[in-house]
């Protein structure tokens, strides 16, 4: 059991409990003070919080923002439960309890103390038990304890303070200094308080922006895409079906050893969104070229195989222009300038092989591939599914990197799914076939 409190001489503290047989409780103490806990934007004296009280109402004449602030005063003798009330009361709402497992229910409840002053000396668990289980709680660790205690050896308020009390009164108290020390604390708190809630917002406000900032991206991405794809036979779902093609294809890879270091989440989520602009470079070649349905002549192709560099070089100068490098920009030059290159070095238009070809754009010329003999267009029907995966199968160490032709294979399934989603019905393709006429009559009978 904790001693008295045996304050010091001071003609304003009354140690009275206002009525015989009063027991202290976890409820606020009866009086002026009584009534719910205010809600966090009514603490510190609001002017908008519920006029209960002076305290709770609002600042008094001093202006201290502190005034209505949730005291919680834990001890286990009566009458020093009583003598803190009272001493308080006037300026603050306060709570009391009379050992460590009821302090602990009061603090961790939905109306929290703003500070606990805690006796350390109580029978079952003591105060420092309550201290140190107060700040193990996410909920209740941000509470400031000023611990109160006969106990005025060095070792003693060393230990306090380690467990994360704020402060040490020694018995018998100062009602001055009581006072002075809990208003002090509430300050800090306050600030603090203030503090945590604008890093919370602005990091709210961040997640926010950059979610707005991705999805304008994202947009941007499918509108620079899409105008490439509407001068081609393509349609717009060969964006989409390329796009989770790739990402089903590296998610397939993730545990390879080849590949686990460099098949992140980030690079995966990159790779989706850069995607799109793999065939950007397009919009440079003449229609005469890129709307012709039958094969190229030698100088055709020739043209046609500029689109990779084209690509390239117009997302290159979109980079400069925002001088600074950008990851999925970076990543759709790879893809841009690299799709139409083969394992075997046989392809187009650096000769690349092997791993000298980025990964996206060896990702990306599977699925690229593998829509172009999949999906239908204007000018012929769609190959079956399993014609157009031995075709893959055959490209095996030839066109493909062979572990991505492994991959390809073990979720043909999900390629199947991908194409079905994203499958061009009859009023797209119409609509293609009309604009195709419109453009290049002679070209398309």
């Amino acid at each position: 059991m904790s001693p008295p409190i045996a304050p010091s001489v001071d003609a304003s503290t009354d140690t009275s409990t206002g009525r015989p047989g009063d027991r202290p409780t976890d409820r606020p103490v009866s009086g002026p003070v009584g009534g719910p806990a205010a809600p966090p934007s009514a603490r510190f004296g609001d002017p908008s919080a519920s006029p209960r009280t002076a305290a709770a109402a609002g600042p008094r004449e001093d202006g201290d923002p502190t005034d209505g602030a949730t005291l919680l005063v834990v001890d286990d003798t009566p009458d020093n439960l009583t003598l803190m009330s009272e001493l308080l009361r006037d300026r603050y709402r306060v709570k009391i309890a009379t050992h460590g497992e009821k302090a602990l229910r009061i603090a961790g409840g939905e109306s929290r103390p703003d500070l606990i002053l805690l006796d350390v000396m109580m029978p079952g668990m003591d105060g420092h038990e309550v201290c140190q289980r107060l700040k193990a709680d996410p909920a209740t660790r941000e509470i400031p304890v000023i611990f109160l205690t006969a106990r005025s050896d060095v070792a003693d308020e060393t230990r306090g303070l380690a467990l994360g009390a704020v402060d040490y009164i020694t018995k018998p108290i100062s009602p001055p200094i009581v006072r002075a020390r809990v208003r002090t604390h509430l300050q800090l708190k306050a600030g603090a308080d203030f503090l945590r809630d604008k890093a919370a917002y602005l990091e709210a406000e961040v997640a926010r922006r950059s979610a707005e900032l991705a999805a304008i991206q994202d947009v941007t991405i499918h509108a620079m895409a899409s105008l490439a794809e509407t001068r081609d036979s393509d349609t717009g779902n060969h964006i989409r079906r390329t796009q989770h093609y790739v990402r089903a294809l590296a998610e397939a890879l993730r545990g390879h050893a080849r590949f686990r270091d460099t098949l992140t989440s980030d690079y995966i989520a990159t790779l989706f969104k850069s995607a799109p602009l793999h065939d950007i470079g397009k919009v440079g070649i003449p229609d005469r070229i890129l709307l012709k349905p039958g094969r190229y002549t030698p100088e055709e192709f020739e043209v046609m195989k500029d689109h990779p560099r084209l690509g390239r070089d117009a997302i290159a100068q979109a980079e400069a222009q925002l001088g600074t490098p950008v990851g999925f920009l970076s990543m759709a030059k790879d893809i841009a300038y690299g799709h139409q290159e083969k394992w075997d070095g046989s392809g187009y238009p650096q000769g690349l092989g092997g791993d000298a070809i980025p990964l996206s754009a060896r990702l990306m010329a599977l699925a690229d591939v593998y829509d172009a003999l999949i999906c239908r267009r204007v000018y012929k029907p769609g190959m079956p599914h399993e014609q157009a995966a031995a075709i893959i199968a055959e490209g095996r160490g030839r066109h493909f990197d062979p572990d991505l032709v492994d991959a390809f294979q073990t979720i043909q399934d999900e390629f199947q799914a991908i194409a079905h989603r994203f499958a061009d019905d009859d009023v797209t393709m119409q609509r293609k076939r009309e604009w195709m006429e419109t453009v290049s009559p002679p070209d398309i009978a």
